[in-house]
């Protein structure tokens, strides 16, 4: 089975293209590719398959072997190896997610076999449940946050100083188990360094903390546009690089970041 290695910030995953065959048991296998010191190591799998509903989709299994419904930076990724291997893919292109179909727009510059590019997604409207939403942690304190959907959970909390090991690894688990999440969530500790910049650790459903999270970043910046912390464009820093993101005329959250291959490679499973 071949594979291509790329990431997003930081935020990696084997792509594998399906378009012709669809391997069995993609948890199992999302699980042994994902493995840092037995596999090849990612932060997922994100496979490339055939859709009825537009001319690619995409399916992504966590490194815990459960499936997501959008990745913002995978979809980059995604855009980004069918640039480079399909002929005739124009510098635009639709993409079915279990979240919708994503409209992609590739840099005017990038070429085909380029290293890395930049790529920009309308991630689509979002939903914010609550702004100042109260939560209760199994050690009885209280964390308060802002509950948003981009095609998936996220609880964004913003801090006062730039977020930790032991909030992001301590509370991050906590939350995203937590019995107001039945399908749990992502979670975002947030710092607000100005009027367009925000710094950002995420703890990622299903795969733990990341150097990324595209869907992430898009929330935390909806959350603080919303709570008049920022204006309507943000560069969101992480761990693994920026995204711009903003709200268009329309109320649609457009992401901007980079794509980048690292190797191909063969691998076999059974």
């Amino acid at each position: 089975m071949k594979f291509t290695k790329m990431h997003g910030c930081g935020n990696d995953y084997v792509y594998i293209d399906c378009r012709e065959s669809i391997p069995d048991d993609l948890p199992r296998l999302a699980v042994r590719l994902s493995d840092r010191h037995k596999g090849v190591g990612a932060d997922g799998i994100i496979l490339i398959c055939r859709s009825d509903r537009a001319p690619f989709k995409m399916r992504i299994f966590n490194a815990d072997g459960s499936e997501g419904k959008m990745c913002g930076n995978g979809i980059r990724c995604v855009a980004k190896y069918l640039f480079d291997k399909v002929p005739g893919i124009r510098h635009d292109l639709d993409i079915d997610t279990l979240s919708g179909i994503k409209h992609v727009m590739i840099a005017d510059d990038a070429r085909p076999g380029d290293e890395e590019i930049m790529v920009t997604v309308d991630m689509g409207e979002p939903v914010v449940e609550s702004t100042a939403e109260t939560i209760t942690l199994p050690d009885g304190t209280s964390l308060t946050g802002a509950a948003v959907s981009m095609g998936n959970p996220h609880f964004v909390t913003f801090v006062q100083t730039s977020p930790g090991d032991a909030l992001v690894h301590g509370v991050g688990p906590l939350v995203e188990c937590h019995d107001r999440f039945p399908d749990r969530t992502n979670v975002e500790f947030a710092r607000v360094l100005g009027r367009h910049t925000i710094e950002m650790r995420v703890w990622e459903r299903g795969s733990g903390e990341t150097m990324a999270c595209g869907t992430g970043a898009c929330a935390t910046a909806v959350a603080a546009i919303r709570k008049g912390l920022t204006d309507g464009t943000v560069t969101v820093r992480l761990l693994g690089g920026e995204l711009k993101i903003s709200l268009d005329e329309r109320g649609h959250v457009l992401m901007q970041g980079p794509a980048t291959t690292v190797f191909e490679g063969e691998t076999s499973f059974n």
